[in-house]
């Protein structure tokens, strides 16, 4: 069992059977992020409890465990609930899920679906926003929707923030869409060459024209936490452009869904994990992360671009 204790820490509680052999196995530290734990086995009601006191003590919104062997009877003894299986299946991941608030309150569960490629983040990010609302079928979830959406917001290969709010707006009309990006020049084309920099940026003009054209308004000011929070407490879902810098160590832009908030903490939904890490869906799906933290992780390369796309309710 693991308990995120700050960035990079983790207190571990390790319990075993006669011979040595482990029954609870350490699968990750909370991706530095300070706000959740993880636990690998619900074998043992005494770990679980020691994990779980633990939290408490650093503060932490909740306990998720992978269920790889534990039982919904005994999850449920434990004080856990189901998540909601995933849209992908992954080879390496488990079945099923369970989580432990510890607040009060509770965040509405959207369908975890994973990306399918590197780059369809952002398409990704942006339906299950729309199955979250109940704008889409959850079983609508898959990869020529992926694929369908990103082919129409894409920047070759990634999804700028104006392109994609001018996508989701053109899927779902009724769907108001606004997108915050604090310049009005090209974004995420610096590491191409300057020849494949230009037609970029002419498609990103073309998007603004798109934008202005079809009512998505353009907002040059950066979206911080608190403006986050309180969207999503307006029923609003915000799809939020980050550096994995802080969570994985490079910097690389990426999306992550917002939609809800807890003490201290806003609740994302990340398309992407890392089965070389050990992680899985568990580790992505309802992941509380302290407002601070996702103000630092919102500011991306050395420029500190900001980006966000704000999906209203239907």
């Amino acid at each position: 069992m693991t308990a995120g204790a700050g960035l990079g820490a983790a207190a571990v509680v390790t319990s075993g059977l006669p011979g040595g052999r482990p029954v609870l196995i350490v699968v990750a530290v909370a991706a530095g992020l300070a706000t959740f734990a993880v636990i690998a086995l619900l074998a043992w009601r005494g770990g679980v409890e020691a994990v779980v006191a633990h939290a408490r003590c650093q503060k932490l919104a909740q306990v998720e465990g992978e269920g790889w062997t534990a039982t919904p009877e005994q999850a449920a003894a434990a004080g856990f609930t189901p998540l909601c299986p995933p849209g992908t299946r992954e080879q390496a991941g488990p079945e099923t899920g369970y989580v432990r608030r510890l607040h009060d309150g509770a965040v509405a569960e959207p369908p975890y679906y994973g990306q399918t490629t590197p780059f369809t983040c952002g398409a990704v990010t942006a339906l299950v926003a729309q199955a979250h609302a109940g704008a889409l079928e959850p079983a609508a979830l898959d990869r020529r929707a992926e694929l369908t959406l990103w082919r129409e917001a894409t920047n070759f290969p990634v999804c700028e923030p104006v392109g994609l709010g001018v996508a989701v707006r053109r899927a779902r009309p009724a769907c108001p869409v606004a997108v915050h990006l604090d310049t009005d020049g090209p974004v995420l084309v610096d590491h191409h060459p300057q020849s494949e920099q230009e037609w970029r940026a002419d498609l990103q003009r073309m998007s603004r024209e798109d934008a202005a054209r079809t009512g998505v308004p353009v907002d040059p000011r950066p979206l911080t936490a608190g403006e986050i929070r309180e969207a999503v407490g307006r029923g609003e879902r915000v799809l939020l452009l980050v550096s994995l810098a802080r969570m994985q160590g490079f910097d690389v832009p990426h999306r992550v869904l917002c939609h809800g908030a807890v003490p201290g903490a806003l609740v994302i939904e990340d398309p992407w994990t890392g089965a070389e890490r050990g992680e899985s869906w568990v580790d992505a799906h309802l992941l509380p992360v302290a407002d601070a933290e996702l103000d630092a992780m919102s500011a991306f390369s050395a420029d500190g671009l900001h980006g966000a796309v704000i999906l209203g309710r239907p």
